[in-house]
């Protein structure tokens, strides 16, 4: 053929292929898809195991070093506010308030002749028998006089006061819980030497996950009874959250505190904390992996039964724990959702039915 037919020949071929159907476009795939029914489960009680600790506990230590001569309370004794507790030998120390009002009264005396010397010589001025020089030295000696009343005046309340802090007084009406030193022991000063604490209220300490404390706020109110004494059952309120975790357990304290306690509380012993299930009886919680999350936004993928094709759905989320996170709104009981694969589906994507082969 040549080449003048084959250039005459081409538009009637591009003509007849235009008179052919438009390929169209192949189907998209049915996707297959792990799936699961959202069906709402009971919410349980929580319950923890903790120990009765009390909820002001004070260390008593002397403020200055010396013997112990004297302890007169021992451990698990009840204690009145002021009441004696322990003494230091005080001998050294009385000798220093001794020293200090000697020095007082020494320097009272300087004070006294220099006071009257001035006098005399301020008379003998106003005759004209002395200069107003010798006046003017004998009043700057009353003032040096007067000066060092006031500093041994000092250092007699200052002695008077380290003499004080030989004996220890119970702050508050408590019992005794620890002891830290025997009568006869040399002990510094800040050493522990008793520990009291108050008996009218107290804590129960507890350590819960992290999942639990997200849900919490002080004043949350908890049932507490302690586990020798189960009957024995009173409310006590959340009053502090540590403000981190445990670095070794990850698990965060909390006290509920109880005021006027019944005896069954006794300090030391386990109790058990529990609290009640919120007022609504059920709960939705699916599984983290169904979660779809783009920036803040959270949705899921639910599978519409009869065109068998999924669609974002935004929820709002609730506490997460053991790979399950809980749906405060946006899903109902009955709904299937996707459960895994969640950010490689589309909108509108045909799935396989429940059940089907896939």
């Amino acid at each position: 053929m040549s080449a003048a037919r084959l250039l005459a020949a081409i538009p009637v071929l591009l003509a007849l292929a235009g008179c052919q159907p438009a390929a169209e476009a192949p189907p998209r795939a049915v996707r297959p898809l792990l799936s699961m029914v959202i069906q709402p489960v009971a919410t349980a009680e929580a319950s923890f195991v903790g120990v009765v600790s009390p909820r002001i506990s004070v260390t008593q230590a002397f403020r200055v070093g010396g013997t112990l001569i004297n302890r007169a309370v021992g451990l698990g004794d009840q204690v009145r506010a002021g009441a004696a507790l322990a003494d230091l030998d005080a001998t050294t120390l009385d000798l220093a308030v001794e020293t200090a009002r000697a020095n007082l009264q020494a320097a009272e005396a300087q004070y006294a002749n220099a006071a009257g010397a001035e006098g005399r010589l301020r008379a003998l001025t106003e005759s004209d028998v002395t200069t107003v020089a010798n006046l003017q030295q004998a009043e700057q000696q009353s003032a040096a006089a007067l000066a060092n009343v006031v500093q041994a005046r000092s250092r007699l309340t200052q002695a008077t006061e380290q003499r004080s802090y030989a004996s220890l007084a119970a702050p508050f009406d408590g019992v005794v819980t620890a002891v830290g030193a025997e009568p006869g022991a040399v002990v510094a000063a800040g050493q522990t030497v008793l520990t009291v604490a108050r008996t009218d209220s107290r804590d129960v300490v507890i350590d819960v996950p992290e999942s639990f404390v997200h849900n919490l706020a002080v004043g949350t109110v908890f049932r507490v009874a302690p586990q020798l004494s189960p009957a024995t059952v009173v409310e006590g309120k959340l009053r502090e959250i540590a403000p981190e975790a445990d670095p070794v357990t990850r698990s965060w304290r909390l006290k509920i505190g109880i005021d006027a306690p019944p005896p069954q509380f006794w300090l030391g012993t386990t109790a058990t904390a529990s609290l009640a299930a919120a007022s609504a009886d059920v709960v939705i919680r699916v599984p983290e992996t169904a979660i779809r999350r783009v920036g803040d936004a959270s949705s899921v993928w639910v599978v519409d039964p009869a065109a068998n094709v999924v669609n974002a759905r935004p929820v709002e989320l609730g506490a997460a724990a053991d790979g399950q996170v809980e749906i405060r709104s946006g899903l109902a009981a009955g709904e299937r959702i996707a459960v895994a694969g969640v950010n490689s589906l589309v909108e509108g994507q045909r799935v396989a039915k429940a059940g089907e082969p896939q």
